[in-house]
């Protein structure tokens, strides 16, 4: 039998670019892979599956609650949804045609509205919010974050994600004291956090995460939190949740996943160092191009390559040579935020060492025209 790449004419991928949607995120360990072969072949009382799983994550992380959901932006739309319709069971079902005289006014940092595969506003407004930036582009003090709460104010969302803009934004600790002063709760998106227990523990109401990034789950996501809350969550599988269900594959892939998450030693910048240090020095070698270790910008322990690409000598932009590298026989895919600026970055967790010397030999032919 042909592989899967054959029977449906599929290219080869290197992810360089981290853990990311657009290339299916990540690659679940093989306990991780059994745990969902058994949802996928068992029946369950799906409520049942929901609340003794959220339970037992909780208990594993020590929160009063959580529960599993589709990915993490299903989680910021279940989660805005919540805060506005609570429990009335009317509002639930008619959250897309009731009139807005209940609080539905999310406020966030303008640096955090940002589109990170889609836009945040999207998500919010998916559950019956309505965006309000504070701030500016650049800044978002704790006085200019209070500015913007008002009598029609139902949460506070935060971003914790390297899209964000990292100077000049309250932190997390300060927005739960705004969050108090105001009594209303804090929702910190950290999709791609690997820290399950730091923003739960700095008093944020509820935390999403996405499964498959971090915790190397199925695609999935896990919403933790204050327990009136997190159960306003699950009421939403009633609302636009029920547009996002989770199976029960996803469930128990990630309630195992989680586990072995909480016990297995994560791989340290350090490692990653290590692995990629042969790499920078092949990439210092071509002329035009020089290579370095960088940290990740929003203050992960993930170490990075950063390449950088001297377009007058090389005669190329370095957009023109990402698009080659991802048009090429193995499509090759890089963190290329910078790339106008002529850096991309190479991120190691999902490379192995020869994948590595076939970007090097690609950027090599490339530079030098072949």
């Amino acid at each position: 039998m042909s592989s899967v790449y054959e029977k449906y004419q599929l290219k080869h991928v290197i992810n360089a670019s981290g853990r990311m949607t657009m290339l299916g995120v990540s690659t679940p360990r093989p306990d991780v892979v059994v745990a969902v072969e058994l949802g996928l072949n068992h029946y369950f009382e799906m409520k049942d599956l929901v609340n003794k799983t959220g339970a037992y994550i909780a208990g594993l992380l020590n929160v009063e609650s959580a529960v599993v959901v589709s990915c993490a932006s299903a989680g910021i739309a279940q989660s805005v949804a919540a805060v506005i319709v609570k429990d009335d069971a009317n509002l639930l079902v008619n959250l897309h045609a009731a009139p807005r005289i209940v609080p539905h006014e999310i406020v966030l940092p303008k640096g955090h509205n940002v589109n990170f595969g889609a836009p945040v506003d999207t998500m919010v407004t998916l559950g019956g919010g309505k965006v309000v930036e504070a701030g500016y582009a650049n800044e978002c003090l704790p006085e200019q974050l209070e500015a913007a709460i008002t009598p029609n104010t139902a949460a506070i969302l935060y971003i914790k994600s390297h899209h964000c803009v990292q100077k000049s934004i309250l932190s997390v600790e300060q927005a739960v004291v705004i969050a108090r002063k105001y009594q209303l709760p804090l929702i910190v998106d950290a999709a791609a956090e690997e820290d399950l227990l730091c923003y739960y523990q700095m008093g944020a109401d509820l935390v999403i995460y996405s499964g498959a990034k971090a915790i190397e789950g199925p695609t999935s996501g896990l919403v933790l939190g204050k327990k009136t809350y997190v159960e306003w969550v699950k009421l939403q599988s009633s609302g636009i949740g029920r547009a996002m269900k989770v199976g029960k594959e996803g469930i128990l892939g990630l309630t195992r996943a989680i586990e072995s998450y909480m016990t297995l030693e994560k791989e340290t910048g350090q490692q990653m160092i290590d692995k990629m240090t042969p790499f920078i020095s092949q990439l210092n070698t071509i002329n035009g191009v020089s290579a370095k270790v960088v940290w990740d910008a929003a203050g992960r322990d993930i170490a990075r390559t950063e390449i950088s690409f001297d377009e007058a000598k090389i005669g190329r932009s370095t957009p023109d040579l990402v698009d080659a590298l991802k048009n090429g026989d193995i499509a090759i895919y890089f963190r290329a935020y910078k790339a106008n600026e002529g850096k991309i970055e190479v991120d190691v967790r999902s490379v192995t060492p020869p994948q590595l010397d076939t970007i090097y030999s690609c950027i090599n032919r490339l530079v030098k025209g072949a």
